[in-house]
């Protein structure tokens, strides 16, 4: 106990001392304003008229274009650094110091071939003790759905993570099907390296897309008709802009006009990760939860365990995989949230509704070429990873 009090006590200490820097910065960035002011009052305020041409100078130039800059230039600062939507008036009182979060970095061997055995199931166990305040206090713990790591929904307020609706959301999806993800896996543009995110920005920079706002569907197809016209030199097809339309309303599945900043970085991040990397390293960014969930969904699909399923069984887990479930969903006592395709003799399948069953029916024969689970894993690497996000945005449109 000892050494818990001791921890907070440092994190308390080290809060104090972030809280006093900030305060003298904020107290440096007002002293040059301040000194301009007295200069301008001694020096140039002379007569009546040049007080009045000053003010008259001062209300045509706009005092608000060098505060649009600077936070054009944070948000720009906190795209770079993978920190999401964080407002220079956030309310920093009684807060953690939020985490800085690293990049990775590409492995030598990434590209390599992976070898994921279908038949040698991982034992996943969640960690024991909160990831901010390293406590453990059982059952009020909250575990991520992607990765092991687990949080006190209080820890995560006072990092800012939880406001309003999203913590009622936490704690009601945390244990159920559906599950919740981390505030890190839930954040797409992290899987990305400082080298591809400085290609996604020069990309946002040269389209004049400002971050942390929304797009409307003449601002997304008019991205996306730069982007493909940048990349290939010539005008994207119709064909094309019908698919961008088609992942428009995707991101917007509450059908508001506009697709939201998170759920837009999510899908160039993935898209990005498509472009750049092979599927081989896309396959090492997948946790153990996922592949247990994977293997889950193959076996479900395999009904004549002859380690094969049809092209169309593939295709229409690629659909459904990561199906959001309802808010009434009850919740399960499970390790592992089972959210992806399911077979009709799997548990949580029968506390579906009739409803989902007729959305997705089960399929009696198989379609196409036969794929095994090598390329089940490939061809759905990509969808697995960008189901991570919990908003319901469909982040990666599968075609049809």
């Amino acid at each position: 106990m000892g050494v818990l009090m001791s921890r907070r006590q440092t994190v308390e200490k080290v809060q104090k001392v972030s809280l006093a820097v900030s305060a003298f910065k904020d107290g440096l960035r007002e002293q040059p304003s301040t000194r301009r002011r007295a200069e301008a009052g001694g020096t140039r305020r002379a007569t009546l008229e040049q007080a009045v041409q000053e003010a008259e100078e001062e209300v045509s130039a706009g005092p608000s274009q060098p505060e649009e800059s600077s936070a054009s230039k944070a948000a720009w600062e906190r795209l770079r650094d993978g920190r999401g939507v964080e407002p220079e008036e956030f309310d920093r009182a009684n807060r953690f110091t939020p985490p800085a979060f690293i990049r990775p970095k590409r492995d030598l061997h990434d590209d390599e071939p992976l070898d994921i055995s279908l038949e040698q199931r991982e034992q996943v166990l969640n960690d024991e003790m909160c990831e901010i305040c390293e406590v453990w206090t059982a059952e009020s713990l909250f575990p991520c759905r992607i990765c092991t790591r687990v949080y006190h929904d209080g820890c995560l307020r006072r990092m800012g993570y939880l406001q309003n609706d999203s913590a009622v959301e936490v704690t009601e999806t945390a244990h159920t099907e559906t599950g919740w993800s981390c505030y890190y896996c839930d954040n797409l543009n992290l899987l990305l390296t400082e080298e591809e995110m400085y290609s996604l920005m020069e990309n946002l920079k040269n389209c004049k897309i400002i971050p942390e706002t929304c797009l409307t569907l003449d601002d997304f197809l008019h991205y996306k008709h730069l982007v493909h016209k940048q990349q290939f030199e010539r005008p994207m097809a119709e064909v094309q802009e019908e698919q961008a339309a088609l992942q428009f309303s995707a991101l917007d599945p509450d059908k508001k006009g506009h697709i939201e900043w998170h759920d837009f970085l999510s899908h160039e991040s993935i898209q990005l990760l498509q472009k750049l990397r092979p599927q081989n390293a896309l396959l090492r960014l997948l946790t153990a939860k996922e592949r247990e969930r994977a293997r889950a969904a193959f076996l479900g699909l395999d009904q004549d365990s002859d380690g094969f399923i049809g092209e169309g069984e593939c295709r229409r887990a690629r659909h459904t995989w990561f199906r959001k479930h309802p808010k009434e969903t009850p919740s399960c006592n499970v390790s592992i949230s089972h959210v992806g395709p399911m077979s009709e003799s799997s548990p949580a399948s029968s506390g579906g509704s009739s409803k989902s069953r007729e959305k997705t029916p089960p399929v009696v024969e198989q379609e196409g070429r036969p794929i095994d689970w090598p390329g089940f894993l490939r061809e759905n690497v990509a969808y697995i990873l960008a189901a991570r996000p919990n908003s319901t945005a469909l982040h990666l449109q599968p075609p049809a």
